[in-house]
């Protein structure tokens, strides 16, 4: 396809004034970066221009990436049209669910983690020329991948492969550095966008407490849908409309449902709807009827949505974010870049002049961040890593990215590998590891998959890895992952369930089923076995039950459930969704664990653990023998202590615990105490100091060396405590003990009586007459 055969349907996109620049650059340098605003054609007009060039074999084939499964089939049905071909004859593309590529295709559109197995599989890319990295500036983590491992082959045995850079904002410095490759810019034709500041009114904070981040305040739905309302009624044509996700997409389709009136159809976009749904909402709107589209960011680039001339733009966006702490990785909803905005507002401005509604106001755009924060730098590197180990790289700076990991990511993210058993003690892939890299989901659920590959382990896989089967607020709904599998597999029902959710979740876990080359079978499943297989993707979040709804994690740390949660009074449970929280962590969506599985799992690993105590309801030392995984108690029994060293220390501390008194002290080695302490205190040395203090100071030299083989009350309480005193006494003076402080007074009528020396000074009674 030549510049000048370019269909008419793309004679007048901005693009093609670059395309001569870009050509030169490849034929010249092998590689080039592409600026080109949203709308200037830089998707679907560069593939095809290229099949021409001189350097392209006529059997070469050309792979763009496009970083959503929305756009890849989109771009891919756009360029057939533009050729007159049928989708996948000239023009085909593939996603992780679906592949629409026939043998003579020449362009091939692909989502970012395609490439990476591609190259995994064979690194030479054999019959491809030229590889097309689209909307780079977004950054995500598999594109940094692709580019890293791409440059990597170009160096060493690829040289004649080309690489184009497809961007559409200037922030590229750090790509062009890593490229080393000349830039060339698209002006683009864009038409004027006016833009309205209409902030929402601020929510006032509670006392004492701060204003709420975005997204955390006031539903956002109501403000969103009124800004609708006023722009329909004061401009002309389609309306898009920007939100951060699913759930806030619902809520106002619900309230323009209620409020608008005939000849004005909403439809939502989201890379969670159904293909069919997707293609409505993009399509133009019928003669005489407007439309509302509502969307995600999934149509801030390589989308065009027809006819739109009015955006309306919430300025949230929902990002992932990891904790190198806690080890987990939760959507956050955060303020939208300002380039991001300036990306949104541009799709009112495509075919004619247009409007953008902004719903913060012109001071707090300042404010914003003015790009994205790339992926890397912020998401879980699990993935990230295996495809590293995969390549034979353990160090991601032998590889040029533009940003390099953060380091305490890549090393929460190589310890989970290794516990997982993905990669040895060097770092290296394990055949486990090149397994689960073949499987289209996190290294947790690929583990799973791998190890279990089963009807029942493509559902629990399928759950974790999309939006949740139920709808409602994620804190009023049940944790239980069993219960949804048994939603998914028909055995049991739920009045929360979508069932458009319902549908696709059966979809992809039939796909992973075919990867995995097994039946599926719904009929098979066993939601009862739900702990049982969660428990190999998710060792490391096994908890014990603490009391109803407060559970102990392996590792340390709490998690927590309403009390009200049929989850919460469970022993044990796999934890596959947290909020975050390391202390004390709400669990999102867990399963129920039997002991008998945990052990099967982890028998190796359970650990018998021995302790000496003294049981307050038997008053005795007793040996406690727990049963234990990490932190969690999984069973406990008593049994008599045995003898040895450990007991006797354990004795000598209920003796001190006790000051003295669990020993068997008689009426004779309570007086022999007391005679000794009076000549201790009259007379000094050589006398010993017989204080309760000092006894305790000294247990090891008087009493231990007279309990050898003692383990328990009885042997303390038989003791001949007189006779163990009596030992102490220094020699010869312990023979003067009856002279200098006799036990009893002989008095004039011959009788004896005892003499107390408990006081101060010794004392007798004596009867009168006995004097």
């Amino acid at each position: 396809m030549s510049l000048a055969a370019v269909p008419t349907d793309a004679s007048d996109l901005p693009v093609l004034d670059a395309l001569p620049g870009l050509f030169e650059a490849l034929r010249e340098r092998g590689r080039a970066v592409l600026v080109a605003p949203p709308g200037a054609g830089k998707t679907t007009v560069v593939p095809l221009a290229l099949l021409d060039e001189p350097w392209l074999p006529a059997d070469g084939r050309v792979i763009m990436l496009e970083p959503r499964r929305l756009a890849t089939r989109a771009a891919a049905q756009r360029m057939a049209e533009l050729s007159r071909t049928s989708a996948g004859e000239l023009v085909g593309h593939q996603t992780r669910d679906e592949r629409r590529i026939g043998p003579d295709a020449r362009i091939e559109v692909v989502t970012e983690g395609i490439l990476t197995r591609r190259l995994q599989n064979d690194p030479e890319l054999p019959g491809v020329s030229c590889v097309i990295f689209d909307e780079v500036h977004e950054r995500n983590l598999p594109t940094d991948v692709g580019l890293a491992l791409l440059l990597d082959v170009t160096a060493a045995i690829r040289p004649d492969l080309r690489l184009v850079a497809m961007s559409a904002t200037p922030d590229i410095e750090g790509l062009t550095r890593v490229l080393d490759a000349p830039v060339v810019e698209s002006e683009g034709r864009t038409h004027p966008v006016d833009v309205v500041w209409a902030p929402r009114a601020p929510t006032r904070p509670k006392r004492g407490r701060r204003p709420a981040p975005p997204g955390r305040g006031e539903p956002i739905e109501r403000d969103v849908a009124a800004t609708v309302l006023r722009a329909l009624s004061d401009h002309d044509g389609d309306v898009l409309v920007f939100l951060p996700g699913i759930g806030e997409i619902r809520r106002t389709e619900r309230l323009l449902t209620e409020s608008l009136g005939a000849g004005i159809d909403v439809h939502p976009l989201a890379g969670a709807l159904a293909q069919a749904d997707q293609d409505l909402a993009l399509r133009s709107s019928s003669a005489g009827r407007r439309r509302v589209v509502l969307a995600t960011d999934i149509a801030e680039t390589s989308l065009t949505v027809a006819g739109v001339r009015i955006v309306v733009d919430a300025g949230l966006a929902r990002e992932p974010r990891f904790d190198a702490r806690t080890g987990m990785t939760r959507l956050t909803t955060v303020a939208s870049s300002r380039a991001s905005a300036d990306q949104r507002a541009g799709r009112a401005g495509r075919t004619e002049p247009g409007v953008a509604y902004r719903l913060w106001s012109q001071l707090e755009h300042g404010t914003r961040p003015k790009h994205r924060s790339p992926e890397i730098l912020q998401a879980d590197l699990a993935g990230f890593v295996l495809d590293l180990a995969a390549w034979g790289v353990g160090d991601p700076a032998s590889l040029a990215f533009v940003d390099q990991p953060p380091t305490a990511t890549m090393r929460q993210a190589t310890d989970l590998l290794a516990a997982l058993g993905a990669i040895d003690d060097d770092a290296r892939i394990t055949d486990l590891g090149r397994t689960m890299l073949r499987l289209p989901v996190h290294p947790r659920l690929a583990r799973m998959l791998a190890l279990e590959p089963s009807s029942l382990t493509c559902v629990v896989a399928t759950l974790l890895d999309e939006r949740d089967v139920l709808r409602g607020r994620a804190d009023d709904l049940p944790a239980d992952l069993a219960l949804r599998v048994g939603v998914v597999s028909g055995a049991a029902g739920h009045d929360a369930a979508d069932r458009g959710a319902l549908h696709r979740i059966r979809d992809r876990a039939e796909q992973l089923a075919r990867r995995l080359r097994i039946p599926f079978d719904r009929n098979s499943i066993d939601h009862d076995r739900t702990g049982a297989v969660l428990v190999h993707a998710f060792p490391d979040r096994v908890a014990g039950r603490r009391r109803p709804g407060q559970f102990t994690m392996r590792a340390g740390g709490g998690a927590r459930l309403a009390t009200s949660d049929a989850l919460a009074d469970e022993a044990l449970i796999v934890a596959a969704d947290l909020d975050g929280r390391r202390d004390n962590a709400r669990v999102r969506r867990a399963a129920a664990l039997d002991v008998e599985d945990l052990v099967h799992a982890f028998g190796d690993q359970i650990k018998e653990q021995v302790t000496l105590g003294w049981d307050a309801d038997r008053d005795d030392l007793v040996e406690t023998v727990e049963r234990r995984l990490g932190s969690i108690r999984l069973a406990a029994t008593t049994r008599p202590a045995t003898p040895g060293d450990q007991a006797l220390a354990a004795l000598a501390d209920r003796v001190a615990a006790t000051g003295l008194a669990v020993l068997g002290w008689s009426a004779d080695a309570v007086a022999l105490r007391q005679r000794v302490e009076f000549l201790h205190r009259v007379e000094g040395d050589p006398w010993p100091d017989w204080s309760t203090e000092r006894l305790l100071e000294t247990l090891d030299e008087w009493l231990l060396p007279y309990l050898p083989g003692a383990h328990r009350r009885r042997d303390l309480e038989q003791l001949d405590v007189a006779m163990v005193l009596r030992s102490q006494l220094p020699w010869p003076a312990g023979a003067d003990l009856d002279t200098k402080a006799p036990s009893r007074l002989e008095v004039e009528t011959g009788r004896e009586v005892p003499i107390d020396y408990s006081g101060e000074q010794p004392t007798a009674s004596v009867r009168v007459q006995d004097l």
